[in-house]
């Protein structure tokens, strides 16, 4: 199913309103990881990386530290506002979507899609993605596993089912689902339903919230390889820690698009089990820096 029988609009407002939220909490890649795309490119320093949905800037500032130029393509007002602002002299951002960029072809070393590749149609964009890239290019979906680990199994086990909560919230928005019982959907047996916490990110196309489109991160490396469009294509492991406090660990569970949805539509903190997260990860780590280990999985195309 291509772009022009879907309407993707949605999927990028979805993301208004809480660019500084999200730049403020969500984590950097890995720097290991910026030396492997380079390696895979052949390049010291890559010439031109384009950054698909590149959001608040914070993925397009990780690349400007290693490339020379690179470009934003991010079709939310919101986030491309707030991306200019904290940009460098080597960045550049533009308003266009993953399989209508407008950039010339054979642009780039490097095209990346960080956190973003699930709520882009995966044919076109790849096709987009081969035009752009020059021969022997590289093409890496890079995505992060929430929630980071803190050591404290409580806190994470209690994220995971806010998280869960949230996806099944988006469910009952997409089957037209309000008030009372959209409330009544965030219900879970946690005991009995185990695949509501892993379900969403092993499937294939599905629609969730009211117009929004989703593809499966854990099948992205299929999809690539299916395609056509790399000659090779791997997933790599890498890992990352950065410091962090209840807040913020609270704070990146806010910034996932699920949870501003349902705040939208009317579903408190509290009914979510936000409040009592915050509660559990504060008695566990207190407000003190602490360390958060982010585990991030890439997706590396080769043209």
């Amino acid at each position: 199913m291509g772009p022009g029988e879907l309407d993707l609009s949605l999927n990028a407002e979805r993301f208004s309103g809480f660019a500084d939220l999200y730049d403020d909490v969500r984590p950097t890649p890995p720097a290991d990881l910026a030396v492997m795309l380079c390696e895979y490119a052949r390049v010291d320093r890559p010439a031109l990386v384009v950054d698909l949905g590149s959001g608040s800037g914070l993925s397009t500032r990780w690349a400007a530290g290693w490339a020379e130029h690179i470009v934003g393509v991010e079709p939310n007002a919101d986030m491309r506002l707030a991306a200019t602002r904290a940009g460098t002299t080597n960045m550049e951002f533009v308003n266009g979507l993953s399989h209508q960029t407008g950039l010339p072809d054979g642009c780039a070393d490097i095209v990346m899609a960080v956190q973003s590749l699930h709520w882009m149609e995966p044919e076109s964009t790849f096709a987009e993605v081969a035009r752009v890239l020059r021969p022997d290019g590289v093409f890496a979906a890079i995505d992060c596993d929430w929630p980071p680990l803190i050591g404290d199994a409580q806190s994470e086990a209690e994220w995971d089912r806010c998280h869960a909560r949230a996806r099944r919230g988006e469910d009952a928005l997409a089957a037209g689902l309000r008030g009372d019982a959209l409330l009544h959907s965030l219900d879970i047996d946690f005991d009995a339903v185990d695949s509501t916490l892993h379900g969403w990110d092993a499937g294939e196309h599905r629609r969730v919230a009211v117009g929004v489109h989703r593809w499966g991160k854990d099948t992205h490396l299929g999809r690539m390889r299916a395609s056509g469009k790399f000659t090779i294509s791997r997933e790599l492991g890498l890992h990352t820690t950065e410091l962090g406090d209840a807040d913020r660990f609270v704070d990146l569970l806010r910034s996932q698009g699920g949870v501003q949805s349902l705040l939208a539509h009317g579903i408190t903190e509290e009914q979510l089990g936000i409040l009592a997260l915050h509660d559990t990860c504060e008695a566990a780590i207190g407000t003190a820096p602490h360390p958060m280990r982010f585990s991030y999985r890439a997706r590396i195309g080769l043209t």
